[in-house]
């Protein structure tokens, strides 16, 4: 069945086929249509949507339903998710499973509520105390928020991390004739627990990258959760040698199984001279511009990054290999460039396209830095 729905809805939807069982978010342009959805839908198959008094509370009312056994997801925009930063943190910390919408919008501050932007894009990955990894999806239109917060909510219960979702502005409010028989419905795993019997650790986990089981509060176990570096059991402590196991296990558990969490969409030629990289709203001007450039008979490759943190580091090299240049378009001042950059062979110039005037990236401007024989960086 074919239908007209927004990335909005498809994220709602996503959400409840996923299991999600919480909401909490506060009004924000462009992300307050995700709350609406919720509010309005979960109930109906006894989940509680909440519209919290402001982000810090939304944060602290998802990370409790979290810890006391709920599936839960919250959405927000760039000056929200400055809000939310103190608590992605002890979400870190507490090994929180969450899903967490960012519907990007111009900024700094207020910026442009209403206007299109990319500009989040480090500062989820760095936008919290303590520089541990976290997780950041980006889906490029309609059926790809459906199965990339399904994915989010997959990876949250696999790794007991908060999980993004890094969409914009054209995305979640933009309508697209989809249809939704045929979307990918990613499997949901679900959360792996203690059993009731027998002693329980909060936080053992033996491998060095290790996920403990989960245990609900106010459940059979006695559970301690605390925002400060801590033991085994919950309780705070200074010993060297546990908050060095404790701390180099955050990061662990993410990097080192970033091959597990990497997401490509790889369109690449044997002889192409020149590789398109582009996540979010700005791949679909890509692929068009992509498309047009093979028909006047230029070699072009295209990548499609999806998973944004941890950069998929061995899919970016292989589709670098024997190109001469590499095009990021972005709309920010080059964000995302700079994995490419740290990551692109000797001799390989890397080129970004950027706007931060409010408008989209057209398949135009791609398309001319493709043909020119010389690649100036596009303002």
């Amino acid at each position: 069945m074919r239908e007209l729905i927004d990335g909005a809805e498809a994220i709602a939807r996503a959400a409840l086929h996923a299991g999600c069982t919480f909401f909490s978010g506060y009004p924000i342009t462009p992300a307050t249509p995700i709350l609406l959805h919720l509010i309005r839908e979960l109930p109906k198959v006894g989940g509680t949507a909440i519209q919290s008094e402001d982000e810090i509370a939304s944060m602290g009312f998802c990370i409790g339903a979290a810890m006391a056994g709920a599936r839960v997801m919250t959405a927000t925009s760039g000056p929200g998710l400055s809000l939310y930063s103190e608590s992605v943190g002890l979400a870190i910390m507490g090994e929180v499973p969450m899903v967490i919408v960012d519907a990007q919008r111009m900024g700094p501050a207020t910026g442009g509520a209403t206007t299109v932007a990319q500009g989040d894009i480090q500062f989820l990955r760095w936008g919290t105390s303590g520089g541990y990894p976290v997780i950041v999806l980006a889906p490029a239109d309609v059926a790809e928020c459906y199965a990339l917060t399904r994915r989010a909510f997959d990876l949250a219960e696999r790794f007991r991390v908060p999980v993004f979702v890094a969409t914009d502005k054209e995305t979640v409010l933009g309508k697209a004739t989809v249809d939704a028989a045929s979307w990918d419905e990613v499997p949901v795993r679900q959360r792996p627990t203690a059993p009731a019997g027998g002693s329980f650790l909060p936080y053992r986990a033996d491998p060095p990258d290790g996920v403990p089981l989960m245990s609900p509060l106010g459940g059979v176990h006695l559970v301690r959760f605390t925002t400060s570096t801590h033991d085994e059991r919950g309780r705070l402590t200074r010993s060297p040698v546990e908050v060095d196991r404790l701390n180099r296990r955050l990061a662990a558990k993410v990097e080192d199984h970033a091959d597990e969490i990497a997401m490509v969409r790889a369109d690449l030629q044997s002889d192409a001279d020149t590789l398109v990289v582009s996540y979010g709203i700005t791949a679909l001007a890509a692929r068009e511009a992509i498309a047009s450039a093979r028909e006047t008979g230029l070699a072009v490759s295209g990548l499609t990054v999806q998973s944004l943190w941890p950069v998929p580091e061995g899919e970016l090299r292989a589709a670098m290999r024997g190109v001469d240049r590499v095009l990021v378009p972005e709309l920010n001042l080059g964000q995302y460039r700079l994995e490419v950059e740290r990551l692109a062979p000797d001799g390989v110039q890397v080129v970004g396209i950027h706007r931060v005037d409010g408008e989209l990236i057209t398949p135009d401007q791609i398309f001319d830095a493709i043909g020119a024989h010389e690649s100036p960086e596009v303002a």
